[in-house]
């Protein structure tokens, strides 16, 4: 794995021998050996408040143990990851057939979703938290630019123009909401924005703009209510025009996270978020990611996830073995 792993040695002691009515006593088992070292993670920005929430909360519970975590999005984190140049990518979609040929072995981890956001004062936010947008408006605006004022969209006389926002580095994010729509990211039009916060602080700064956003960039991690400047946009999915008392679920996150774990709310865009390694992992990687298969799980409500169902962890952790 190239993770610069490093042994602590737990000190195999000879004990004395106490001998006591002319029988001695058997020495000690060995003491285990502590595994101690850095793993690196890099990649999806989807996954990276988990991952940070799982660093901090490892490194406590494993001294020595070092994890290292950044972002950059899931293409960086897929070729990170086999190239070689770090442990474990971060991957927010599936992992890709060429990156399996290549080695790749990925295992999904927790879940969350994308979804489309507007400005908070967009003009006709109204109309919008009502009927919400069925998903052949959202392919109008993003996948073939029909939709171009924001009248066209909700129904209304608003002659004012939609400013379409998409995301310009390679992302799961992108991917995502194409595969939603029909496409793939490179389908997507709109003005290309690199970073899930940048994304989101365009929208907020727009009147007039919509984007997309993982959902913990959609939402104040704090509070839980969606972050200053942004709303996000109900999709019509049963397309009757309304938002159903079923799919009013945007009003706070865990509310959202709610519907994504029954199912109400649609996957794509909702998705497994996964690990990719250059092979199978083993040592320090496949520890940490055994952890976060199990006592890692209690913490993904906590950041804004949805955990695994317990099959599917069970799974994984098989798969590791």
């Amino acid at each position: 794995m190239g993770n610069g792993k490093v042994w602590l040695t737990g000190g195999v002691s000879l004990v004395l021998l106490v001998l006591v009515s002319g029988c001695s006593k058997p020495a000690p088992e060995p003491a285990k050996t502590e595994r101690g070292g850095t793993i690196r993670l890099s990649g999806a920005w989807a996954l990276y408040p988990m991952a940070v929430k799982w660093e901090e909360v490892y490194e406590q519970t494993h001294p020595g143990v070092k994890v290292e975590v950044s972002a950059g999005g899931a293409g960086k984190g897929a070729t990170d990851a086999l190239s070689g140049l770090i442990d474990i990518g971060m991957v927010s979609r599936d992992i890709q057939p060429a990156e399996v040929e290549k080695g790749g072995f990925g295992i999904p981890v927790v879940k969350d979703a994308v979804i489309p956001v507007v400005n908070a004062q967009n003009p006709v936010l109204k109309e919008l938290a009502a009927q919400g947008l069925k998903r052949d408006v959202l392919v109008g605006m993003w996948m073939k630019e029909e939709r171009r004022t924001w009248g066209q969209a909700a129904g209304t006389d608003s002659a004012e123009p939609i400013h379409v926002y998409t995301r310009a580095d390679a992302c799961g994010a992108a991917e995502t909401w194409a595969l939603y729509l029909g496409g793939k990211q490179e389908d997507l039009k709109g003005v290309g924005v690199s970073s899930d916060p940048a994304l989101a602080e365009k929208v907020a700064g727009d009147r007039l703009g919509i984007g997309y956003n993982n959902l913990n960039y959609a939402y104040d991690p704090g509070t839980r209510q969606p972050r200053p400047g942004l709303r996000p946009v109900p999709i019509d999915v049963n397309g009757n025009g309304k938002v159903d008392d079923a799919e009013g679920f945007y009003a706070t996150k865990d509310d959202l996270l709610k519907a994504i774990a029954d199912g109400r709310y649609p996957s794509p865009p909702a998705r497994n978020l996964n690990f990719l390694t250059k092979g199978k992992p083993t040592g320090l990687a496949r520890d940490f990611i055994v952890w976060v298969l199990t006592d890692g799980q209690k913490y993904a409500d906590e950041v804004g996830y949805v955990p695994l169902s317990e099959q599917l962890r069970q799974e994984c952790v098989q798969k590791l073995q």
